[in-house]
């Protein structure tokens, strides 16, 4: 198998809202995709699709070399999903929810109760597996979370934004886990708004706007279709700063942008560097740093779009995933109330 996840043409509307526009992807098998975009720019719609929770519109699409339509049943077989939100039922425990879902899928109790003690070590929540959800941090239940979606060994991985809302230190913990994922030679679809967490764990990424794909390649690869280099410029003086960026913007074009109390600009001419420096020094602005980077996909996103991954998006596609994920949690919950005397005793 080539490609683990592919689609053609995908297309996908909510009431007046066109969510897919015609999406191209290409996952290949044992690596990362990371899919970028604001909200509403359709990467949520996109994994409900490959997840089999929606049918699309118009298109095809195949992971694990079957069709997400036709051949439903089987994609389940070999998928792990992590939504938005950790759809982890708070008043069990860690091990009962990874209990849960291993008697869901049919693993005998002994099983399940082994591979849940498993996952509880892998993900450092050992310790805390006799508790209940509730009184787990942010970054515990995300851990919780993703441990639920390995209970079933899966080939390929769906993580939909999976550290929106946890702090540093918890992202981290989160991207150390993904890593050893990755190692282990899982395929994964990972989207997000946070373009460093693309550009340190994605293998290839695929930019999404409006529903279409916009730019394809690695972080490197688009890195330097945009410029793959960076002025940044801070005066000494504070005051100095609107006049800086008049001149550098001169030189330097419209791209020039005041972040802070500093300056960036693009780099497309060898000769942007002297040119500034020189025209900074006939103005009498005296500068405190001036550094040449590499641009980051942050900028790079910018340049594509016009705006910051970030940027709020259309309601349609916002509305349904929201429903959807309330669907989710609230699936699991019922799931729960109806197993909870066959999963307590396995504690």
């Amino acid at each position: 198998m080539k490609h683990a996840i592919q689609a053609e043409g995908l297309t996908k509307r909510f009431k007046e809202t066109r969510a897919l526009a015609g999406v191209d992807l290409q996952v290949p098998a044992g690596t990362v995709c990371g899919l970028l975009g604001p909200n509403g720019a359709g990467k949520t719609t996109a994994v409900r699709i490959f997840a089999t929770l929606l049918h699309p519109d118009g298109g095809r699409a195949e992971v694990g070399g079957y069709d997400v339509v036709r051949e439903a049943g089987r994609v389940r077989s070999l998928i792990g999903l992590t939504g938005q939100y950790a759809a982890v039922d708070e008043n069990l425990t860690g091990t009962e929810n990874l209990l849960l879902i291993g008697r869901l899928l049919d693993m005998p109790r002994a099983v399940a109760r082994a591979r849940a003690a498993e996952l509880l070590d892998r993900f450092h929540l050992t310790d805390a597996a006799g508790r209940a959800a509730k009184a787990y941090s942010g970054g515990m239940r995300r851990r919780l979370d993703l441990a639920a979606s390995l209970v079933g060994r899966p080939r390929i991985l769906f993580l939909d934004e999976p550290t929106t809302g946890l702090d540093p230190h918890s992202r981290g913990e989160v991207w150390d886990m993904l890593r050893v994922l990755v190692a282990e030679g899982m395929t994964t679809l990972l989207t997000t708004q946070y373009l460093d967490e693309a550009d340190r764990l994605a293998d290839n990424v695929v930019v999404v706007d409006k529903g279409t794909v916009i730019a394809d390649g690695t972080p490197d690869e688009l890195k330097a279709q945009v410029g793959g280099q960076v002025l940044q410029l801070r005066p000494t003086r504070p005051a100095d700063l609107g006049v800086a960026h008049a001149l550098i913007t001169e030189v330097a074009g419209p791209q020039t942008k005041i972040e802070g109390d500093g300056i960036t600009a693009p780099v497309n001419d060898p000769a942007l560097m002297p040119s500034v420096v020189r025209r900074l020094d006939q103005a009498g602005i005296e500068v405190g740093e001036l550094t040449l980077r590499r641009s980051s996909l942050d900028e790079v996103f910018m340049v594509l779009t016009g705006h910051r991954a970030e940027a709020g998006g259309p309601r349609g596609e916002a509305d349904a995933d929201a429903d959807a994920d309330a669907g989710a949690v609230a699936s699991r919950r019922v799931n729960a109330g109806s197993l909870n005397d066959e999963v307590k005793p396995l504690a």
